[in-house]
């Protein structure tokens, strides 16, 4: 496995083996503190192209909350070790300047319409912006022709995806399925933050997702998301943000069970002090 922690190196190195074996190149972008998500990524990664390629940067510009920034955990030395043992070929580590070597200021522009206006883009100010700026860079830096995304983010992808459009970018993208905890709970590297008595809390996020999908086709929706808001409001280390079932498509809210309407039901919610999102694909 290469490490490269500059662009000219990376890029370097991508050139020489393109050049020698015309590799496909798939791509897994991360913040680091790996779960056994990210390596499913990588395994999925190494299954659809030849040489796979991990980063690991904790990206300032997507954080609205410099405190959840500042908090984010850092464990580099064993994110390498387990990117190793996944049988990652090539991981990139870089600073902040070697991101953005003229500033943070620049934005990536792309018209999201809804998709930036709601849910996260309305609870988290600006973070769809840092995601697409990060994004559009790493995009050029490695040139990859699949790029590995977990549904767990799944708006995320949504706007990756406009990202993809907008600028004619050759890549595939590829929606991993979200991997879970044997008791439910979506992995997150956020998940390591909470305490024993969070951590029980934070399983009736999945738990209340399993309820609205084994019962949107029977029960008006409206009740079944009334009744899991109060559930999750009983708990009081719990502060949901949103509970809703939408358009998998458009994101726009949906009220009644259509059959051939794409649904996912979505969750964000502070957990103690831990923010927390996860979805489920109805249908």
């Amino acid at each position: 496995m290469k490490v490269f922690s500059t662009v000219h190196d990376i890029q370097k190195y991508l050139l020489e083996i393109n050049n020698l074996h015309d590799a496909t190149v798939g791509f897994v972008p991360t913040m680091g503190a790996l779960h056994k998500g990210h390596l499913s990524l990588i395994e999925a990664a190494k299954k659809k192209a030849s040489i796979t390629v991990a980063s690991i940067f904790v990206n300032p510009t997507q954080f609205n909350d410099k405190k959840d920034f500042e908090r984010y955990p850092i464990q580099l030395d064993k994110d390498l070790e387990m990117l190793l043992h996944a049988g990652c070929d090539i991981v990139f580590v870089p600073t902040v300047a070697e991101i953005y070597p003229n500033g943070t200021l620049e934005k990536t522009s792309v018209p999201l319409g809804f998709i930036g206006k709601t849910l996260e883009a309305a609870h988290r100010k600006g973070h769809f912006e840092g995601v697409l700026q990060v994004v559009k860079r790493l995009l050029d830096i490695v040139q990859p022709d699949f790029l590995f995304l977990g549904q767990k983010d799944y708006q995320q992808c949504m706007v990756l995806t406009q990202l993809i459009t907008h600028y004619q970018l050759p890549v595939q993208m590829e929606i991993c399925t979200t991997l879970r905890e044997p008791d439910g709970l979506a992995m997150s590297s956020r998940n390591m933050r909470l305490s024993a008595e969070e951590r029980s809390a934070a399983l009736q996020l999945s738990k209340s997702l399993f309820a609205i999908q084994a019962a949107y086709k029977t029960q008006p929706l409206n009740v079944l998301l009334d009744d899991q808001l109060q559930v999750l409001a009983s708990n009081p280390l719990i502060l949901t943000e949103y509970l809703t079932i939408v358009n998998g498509s458009t994101l726009k809210p949906i009220t009644k069970y259509k059959a051939n309407i794409p649904m996912v039901a979505l969750v964000a919610a502070k957990v103690g002090e831990i923010r927390l999102i996860d979805n489920v694909i109805l249908q």
